[in-house]
């Protein structure tokens, strides 16, 4: 329950701090007195957006503070343990709105951002507001109203992620379709280019080694005369330099005959002999190898210029051709890959299929569960608004059938969803939104709080002028019913009619002053005697007659004799 709120600085309040108590609040006052910047301060503790607007003129910057009890609560503890807080059987919530854009907002003392105050805001406090009429009438919010009240979060929580994994599927089937056709050119393009240097089966220094050979080739006459001609001066001619070599070596072998002294080595002159007899040799081969061909200088030139064309069109070495072999296998398997992934996500969008529809099915049958229960219980409370013939009704523009087409679902599910209402006997059922007038409308949101409430574990409601509209026996009802949930929940009511202020246990008034030239809200708690007052103004306006006091006394005589 909200046991505390200090407020300074917001529009006109500058420093206002209320201890709020159990059960149920009223808070009155004149039009204009500030009545509505306690609904925003308490706005910003839920994470609501703020500007710098909101701070009262010449200072700084603005607070707004709350002190929450929670000791009851385990699982609003875990929520709070879940944001990254400590548990704590309070909580304090503190927002600073600052002129330098620097805002700041704290949750037991650590920074905390609007989107924690958000997610504990709504387990602290609802807030039913003329705005709350608004969103009533709004069919888009009557699906909500429903899971709400029929515990669905969670099933509608894990429809949804199921929903959007589905949907994601199915964009990512639509992206890789999409591409597809660009893949297949880009698929044979790539399959060109690798067949292109497959079939030329180039080897790594393919063209250096041809460029060498069509060299030889080209002075093939030359080299082949020249070999011979060493071949004959080294061995084969007459007078050839091994055989003269071998007359020397004859005759060093007569000298070590007669004197083994000579300083000639013998082995020396013989290894000479049996290197130039392999060099000859070599020589002999080689000219027999060299070939005086034509045709093979053509084909060479023509390996050549394909090479060359090669190397022009990826990279400018033979090397660089091969690693571009290398990249093109890489991106065609990529190719692949991707290909792959379409049949994967296909495959993954026919598993998906089923256990959609499957939760949408169960989603919508829980909806339809609810919905009678809805129109049971908005009945009965509407009843007892002195609207007991209203008939309300839960209507599916759209559900779930066994032909549904996944494509129709949306991120809630397959139902569309709609109030409707007949506040007559025999009158035909419309939608909420063109058939409840204003003091219908407070009565309705009221009814269908109250039923929300027993099926919330919100311990504080706030109703901001839930009286439009409606006046005399209705606003006594209205007050007895805020009065009935004040026996569950902390409810805290602003309101101008006493008929509802009537039933307050407790009851605040905001007021306007103006001190050193400055008007400032204030709020304070009323005795017994100034709320006689207070009730005696809401009653009779600006002169209070002995008869308006007389009837404001009835009045909470009344209220303290009809209790919930």
């Amino acid at each position: 329950m909200l046991k505390e709120l200090n407020i300074r600085n917001l529009a006109i309040i500058d420093d206002l701090r209320v201890s709020f108590a159990d059960g149920l609040t009223v808070i009155s006052g004149e039009t204009g007195a500030g009545k509505s910047i306690i609904m925003e301060a308490v706005g910003l503790l839920q994470g609501d957006r703020a500007t710098t607007d909101w701070i009262r003129s010449s200072e700084d910057a603005a607070v707004v503070e709350a002190l929450f009890d929670i000791g009851s609560r385990p699982g609003l503890q875990e929520k709070l343990e879940s944001l990254g807080f400590e548990r704590q059987d309070e909580i304090v919530i503190r927002r600073i709105i600052s002129r330098t854009g620097k805002n700041r907002a704290y949750v037991n003392g650590s920074l905390a951002t609007l989107s924690a105050l958000s997610l504990l805001g709504e387990s602290l406090v609802n807030i039913c507001s003329q705005h709350e009429h608004q969103s009533i009438l709004n069919p888009e919010h009557h699906r909500a109203i429903l899971d709400r009240f029929g515990n669905l979060e969670d099933p509608v929580e894990g429809y949804r992620r199921l929903y959007n994994r589905y949907r994601d599927v199915e964009e990512r089937i639509q992206s890789l379709e999409k591409k597809r056709e660009e893949r297949l050119r880009t698929e044979s393009f790539l399959l060109f280019q690798l067949k292109e240097i497959d079939d030329g089966k180039i080897q790594k220094g393919e063209d250096e080694a041809l460029q060498a050979e069509r060299t030889v080739l080209a002075h093939g006459r030359a080299l082949k005369e020249r070999a011979e001609a060493s071949f004959g001066s080294l061995y084969s001619d007459e007078g050839a330099v091994l055989e003269r070599l071998s007359f020397a070596i004859s005759n060093i072998k007569d000298i070590y005959r007669i004197d083994s002294n000579i300083k000639v080595m013998l082995e020396q002159v013989e290894g000479a002999y049996y290197t130039l007899q392999d060099a000859a040799i070599r020589l002999r081969d080689y000219g027999k190898e060299i070939l005086i061909d034509p045709d093979r200088i053509e084909k060479i030139e023509e390996r050549l210029e394909y090479l060359n064309r090669m190397k022009r069109k990826y990279g400018g070495t033979l090397e660089s051709v091969l690693e571009k072999r290398g990249l093109l296998k890489e991106e065609l398997r990529a190719l692949s890959a991707t290909e792959s992934d379409l049949d994967k996500s296909r495959a993954e969008i026919i598993s998906l299929q089923p256990l959609l529809l499957e939760k949408a099915k169960h989603l919508s049958e829980g909806r339809k569960s609810a919905a009678a229960v809805l129109e049971n219980q908005v009945e009965k409370e509407l009843g007892g608004l002195r609207m007991e013939n209203t008939s309300f009704r839960v209507f599916f523009h759209k559900g779930y059938r066994e032909s549904t087409d996944p494509a129709t679902l949306s991120p809630s599910g397959a139902d569309e969803i709609e109030f409707f209402l007949s506040p007559n006997t025999g009158e035909e059922l419309k939608p909420l939104n063109r058939i409840a007038s204003g003091g219908e409308l407070s009565r309705i949101t009221l009814a269908i709080r109250r039923v929300l409430a027993e099926k919330s574990d919100v311990r504080t409601m706030i109703f901001d002028e839930i009286d439009s509209g409606i006046g005399g026996a209705a606003a006594e009802l209205v007050g007895k019913k805020l009065r009935e949930a004040a026996s569950h929940h902390q409810v805290l009511c602003i309101t101008h009619l006493p008929q509802i202020a009537g039933f307050g246990e407790n009851h605040f008034l905001v007021e306007k002053a103006v001190s050193g030239g400055r008007t400032k809200t204030m709020m304070r708690q009323l005795t017994e005697e100034e709320r006689l007052q207070e009730m005696a103004r809401m009653l009779g306006g600006v002169t209070v007659s002995d008869k308006a006091r007389e009837h404001a006394r009835e009045m909470l005589k009344s209220g303290k004799d009809k209790p919930s």
